[in-house]
């Protein structure tokens, strides 16, 4: 039997004949002795791995092959190279072979140490030079900073007394301005108390036409009482029209005085938020607390003044109301006027309006009790179509119980054998009665569907009735209890005359 020796990856191999020879192996290394083990799988031996130091002739002498019993560094040189006959040269592993030239000489090694020593030198020296120039520059930027943040809050500081300044007059010039339009609110009031006598019936006919849109449908009609109405309003305002002229005035006024008091408002709280967060700037320290990173913020301006800019805005808002306060004074003086005599004119549409009323609250009673009459029959015809539906309903759904017995005697029929399945009598009455059910039911469907759609006609009449009856009892509601009911409280003659004390 042949036996097989093994070599490295890189070698070929070859059929090793058994020789016998006198030439021993040279002693193994202990490294690679260590790396010799029993292997299972057959190995064959090729040519040498040329090295200089071994002779070619390592494993050429090797002709004849033994297994190995145990492993390489529990053998006996001696035994294995007596016995070597019976043995199997182990291959040399790549892991030995790369071991073997990748070692370093003396003076290398010394070499590599030197070199390591002038790098740490190196890179103490130049740490140490760091570290020096890292405690000066902290010193520096600590000096620079703390005066910095000094100039920072010695401005914050002189800006604080800027917007104190500015905050006092406007403050002066807010309460001069207060004082003004209670004056011209007061004066307003004297004119107003002139037409009050005439603002009450005007109300009452402006709300008898606000209430009356409120009607719906078809009652929302351009009747009498409407018209009346609007003839009401105009002879009401016929009364005042010499007088709101100098109210328009003065409500144009006021609308000044107003907008020249909020923008010196509107101006005095925004310093008092200003003073607040320059406040709180001002006083913030390092070790304060509730401070925070924001990242950017330097970058963001989203300033719209400078300092020019931001004291002509508060020197021209008291400069505009200066302007308004003598204006409020020049238009404060004494209203002379005299309200004519229309109480009776305003009196005789009141009683021409108020009989409008009566007669379209009698038309509107008529119709809404002609409605009732006719829901009440809709009702009751719904009431019976009801009824009829589920009679025809019962009539289909009992005939669901011969339909089924129908159809189960002829699916037991189909199960006969043979020659049984006969078309007999039997069969052709029932499949009669099959389809005299089917045409029963038809009929009764088609009627119960023309029984619901005369129903849905019903039930559409009936909406339609209550729709219209609640129309009329809305219309009903606006002109009987809202209309009439403010129009008791029209003033007397007396008082449409303006003699009122004030």
């Amino acid at each position: 039997m042949q036996e097989y020796s093994g070599q490295t990856m890189t070698s070929s191999y070859f059929k090793a004949q058994p020789t016998i020879g006198t030439s021993f192996l040279p002693p193994l290394e202990s490294t690679m002795r260590a790396s010799y083990k029993s292997y299972a799988p057959p190995f064959v031996v090729s040519q040498s791995l040329h090295l200089p130091w071994k002779a070619s002739t390592y494993y050429r002498g090797a002709q004849q092959s033994m297994p190995m019993t145990r492993s390489a560094p529990e053998i006996n040189p001696s035994t294995l190279y007596r016995d070597y006959t019976m043995m199997k040269v182990p291959p040399m592993m790549p892991s030995a072979r790369t071991a073997l030239f990748s070692k370093y000489t003396p003076h290398d090694w010394f070499k590599s140490n030197n070199t390591n020593y002038r790098t740490s030198d190196m890179t103490r020296g130049a740490a140490q030079r760091l570290r020096d120039e890292n405690v000066r520059l902290c010193h520096d930027t600590d000096a620079r900073t703390v005066k910095t943040q000094q100039d920072s809050s010695k401005n914050l500081g002189d800006r604080l007394a800027d917007v104190n300044f500015w905050k006092s007059e406007v403050t002066h010039e807010l309460d001069e301005m207060g004082k003004e339009i209670g004056d011209v609110t007061e004066w307003k009031r004297r004119l107003e108390n002139a037409l009050k006598n005439t603002e009450g019936p005007l109300q009452i006919a402006q709300e008898c036409l606000f209430n009356r849109e409120k009607r719906q449908g078809i009652d929302l009609v351009n009747d009498a009482v409407e018209k009346e109405l609007i003839r009401e309003v105009n002879t009401i305002r016929k009364s005042q029209d010499h007088l709101r002229k100098m109210i328009d005035r003065a409500n144009s006024q006021l609308s000044m005085d107003r907008a020249a008091q909020h923008e010196l408002e509107k101006d005095l709280t925004d310093k008092f938020r200003a003073l607040s967060i320059d406040n709180k700037c001002h006083q913030l320290a390092n070790t304060s607390s509730g401070m925070g990173f924001f990242r950017g913020v330097e970058g963001v301006d989203q300033t719209v003044t400078v300092p020019e800019s931001w004291a002509k805005f508060s020197n021209d808002n008291i400069l505009r109301s200066q302007r308004e306060r003598n204006s409020s004074k020049g238009l404060r003086s004494d209203v002379d006027s005299s309200l004519q005599e229309t109480s009776n004119d305003m009196w005789t549409q009141y009683n021409t309006v108020n009989v409008a009323f009566s007669g379209r609250i009698a038309e509107t009673m008529d119709a809404r009790n002609s409605i009732s009459a006719h829901l009440s029959k809709v009702l009751q015809e719904i009431n019976e179509m009801e009824n009829n539906i589920s009679l025809l309903r019962k009539s289909i759904k009992d005939k669901e119980a011969p339909m089924q017995v129908a159809q189960s005697r002829l699916e037991n029929r189909t199960r006969r054998p043979n020659v049984e399945l006969c078309r007999d009598q039997p069969q052709h009455r029932l499949v009669h009665e099959v389809g005299q059910i089917y045409e029963t039911v038809d009929i009764l469907q088609n009627r119960l569907r023309a029984a619901e759609s005369a129903l849905q006609e019903l039930v559409r009449t009936k909406t339609t009735l209550e729709h219209d009856l609640g129309v009329k009892n809305n219309s009903l509601y606006v002109d009987k209890e809202r209309c009439m009911g403010t129009r008791k409280t029209y003033p007397t003659t007396a008082k449409l005359a303006g003699y009122r004390g004030q």
